[in-house]
């Protein structure tokens, strides 16, 4: 498994919360709902994206595929990526005051709490102020944490902003065309298309110049750390050790030690167990596999010993994380 798709595994949406949403301005929305992912397609007019602690003046857009901090102005077949919990705004003019917020769930109301939902439903999954508003957006949201791996969100900036540069996108059209429709099994479609999105949005920003990608990610590009990485992400339940791993990649014990350090942020053994305990989390939420069997996935030869490290670092033992307890 190459570094990205061993990345880009994990989206998995449930249920997942979509819709066309179709506004006239004057508008604004606060996005208050602590989702862990968000895509937004504009496909008619112009939204602008306004990050948490971004006012009208903190800049007016972000370079192609980088990780945005100030407003930004999407165009009709531009794609954004908003990693949560952190609360944006969605509107019409950066400026311009909120009128709903999404709370948790997809829930809308006013500012002051009351309930929108009906007031603006225009039909299956489209939600706006106006049925023929100049502006539409396409709005897929994931709601849990477990439908997102925990190493996949810590990869990501707060904004991600892909703009078209003129290029139709096949998925937004694909999810422009299904979204509507009320048929058997179309929540299942369209959580397949949210994630094949996100998928293709990913690999996008991942590729390109100045993508804020984590510091093993790019070691990945370097003959003997990318090796080395490879060995341990392949091989979790290898019994690893410093000098296994030298051998197998044909440097020496200190030097593979200073040069993976040096690339990648952490020493190789440190790096084997985030990595052990992160592939165990998604396994933990994404199969009925028993906690004995987890750890002896990813490399513990004794339950106790991998619940211990498990809880150090993801604060709940596995048992709870399973039912939902501690982040992803």
């Amino acid at each position: 498994m190459d570094a990205l798709a061993g990345l880009l595994d994990g989206p998995r949406a449930r249920g997942a919360f979509l819709l066309r949403m179709v506004m006239e301005p004057p508008w604004s929305v606060r996005i208050e709902d602590r989702a862990p992912l968000c895509l937004m397609s504009v496909t008619a007019g112009e939204a602008w994206i306004v990050p948490a602690g971004a006012g009208a003046g903190a800049g007016a857009g972000a370079g192609a595929g980088a990780g945005a901090t100030g407003p930004v102005l999407l165009r009709p077949g531009d794609l954004a990526v908003a990693r949560g919990p952190e609360p944006y705004t969605v509107a019409d003019l950066p400026d311009t005051d909120p009128q709903a917020r999404i709370g948790p769930g997809g829930v809308c109301t006013t500012l002051r709490g009351e309930p929108l939902s009906q007031s603006m439903n225009l039909g299956v999954r489209t939600w706006g102020n106006a049925p023929d508003g100049s502006t539409a957006v396409l709005v897929g949201t994931y709601l849990m944490d477990g439908e997102i791996s925990g190493r996949l969100l810590d990869a990501l900036p707060p904004l991600i902003v892909l703009p078209s540069g003129g290029r139709a996108r096949p998925l937004p059209a694909l999810l422009d065309d299904e979204i509507a429709r009320d048929e058997p099994g179309q929540s299942v479609v369209l959580d397949r298309l949210l994630d094949l999105l996100l998928i293709d949005a990913l690999r996008t920003w991942f590729s390109r110049p100045g993508a804020e990608a984590p510091a093993w990610y790019r070691a990945m590009g370097d003959p003997v750390v990318g090796q080395a990485l490879r060995l341990l992400q392949n091989e979790p339940a290898h019994p690893w050790t410093v000098a296994a791993l030298a051998g197998r990649t044909g440097v020496s014990r200190a030097g593979l030690a200073r040069r993976f350090t040096e690339l990648v942020g952490e020493p190789p053994m440190a790096y084997l167990t985030g990595w052990r305990l992160a592939v165990a989390a998604d396994l933990l939420r994404e199969t009925d596999a028993t906690v004995e069997a987890v750890a002896r996935q990813v490399g513990y030869s004794q339950a106790f010993a991998f619940s211990t490290a498990f809880k150090r670092v993801r604060g709940v033992s596995p048992q709870e994380y399973r039912k939902g307890g501690g982040p992803a």
